[in-house]
């Protein structure tokens, strides 16, 4: 689980998105709170959070002031600061720290789910680059649909960066969880079954009578050279003598 500090000198705060959030849908929970930047600053290295809530204005030491001294002791640790305050001073000085997100109060349930996914995908990508095992957080395990990530690849097969990475992180799960999941329903990897798609285009391309570079470009893969190899190893045969097959066939 993901660990979770609130900062903020009103209660109210903590009472309101303790209630308004189910965190366990994202693989978090909340290990403290702390009502000024002074306090959190002496906590912070006990419960050692993932994330920290915080807010602009606190009395000895605001949340600006805090984010910048938590960011130079953790610099993963991601920082949303909550401000009643919408001025563009605050969030430039919050961007130049290197906060995640800006968010004005009165807070919305929409808006902090929002916050919650994109910083779900960001630290499971920090868990990854460390080589840590990422989460796999409940709402995206729910949502699973074999048919839909099958429907999410046969409709974007042919943009240039389509991997099995982006298919995983536009359905909230780690690449691993997805590949293994798939498999387990298909018998085959994602990463087949987007080559699939791919090639199976080709295919119909070159009984169109169409170059292989325009092929290659058609179906997001740029490289004419890497095209031809991946074609000759799922048909059989080089392009251009596929295309002479097809033709005496018919």
């Amino acid at each position: 689980m993901y660990r979770v500090m609130i900062i903020d000198d009103e209660p109210a705060i903590y009472r309101l998105l303790s209630k308004m959030i189910d965190w366990s849908a994202y693989n978090m929970e909340i290990v403290g709170t702390a009502a000024s930047g002074i306090e959190a600053i002496n906590t912070i290295d006990d419960l050692q959070p993932d994330v920290c809530f915080v807010d602009v204005q606190m009395p000895f030491m605001d949340g600006i002031e805090f984010s910048k001294l938590a960011k130079v002791r953790y610099p993963d640790m991601a920082i949303v600061v909550l401000s009643a305050y919408d001025e563009f001073q605050y969030a430039r000085e919050c961007i130049g720290i290197g906060v995640f997100d800006y968010r004005l109060k009165p807070i919305e349930k929409k808006d902090i789910n929002d916050t919650l996914r994109r910083l779900f995908l960001y630290l499971n990508n920090q868990r990854e680059a460390r080589g840590e095992e990422p989460e796999i957080s409940s709402v995206a395990k729910a949502s699973y649909s074999l048919e839909k990530v099958k429907e999410y690849i046969q409709t974007r097969y042919f943009e240039v960066d389509m991997n099995v990475s982006k298919v995983a992180k536009a359905f909230g799960f780690n690449q691993s969880y997805l590949s293994r999941k798939f498999k387990s329903e298909t018998g085959e990897r994602p990463v087949d079954y987007l080559l699939a798609c791919r090639m199976e285009h080709a295919k119909r391309a070159a009984l169109a009578g169409k170059q292989p570079y325009q092929v290659a470009k058609e179906i997001g893969i740029p490289d004419p050279n890497y095209f031809a190899r991946c074609f000759k190893k799922y048909t059989g045969m080089a392009y251009s003598a596929y295309q002479q097959s097809v033709k005496k066939e018919s």
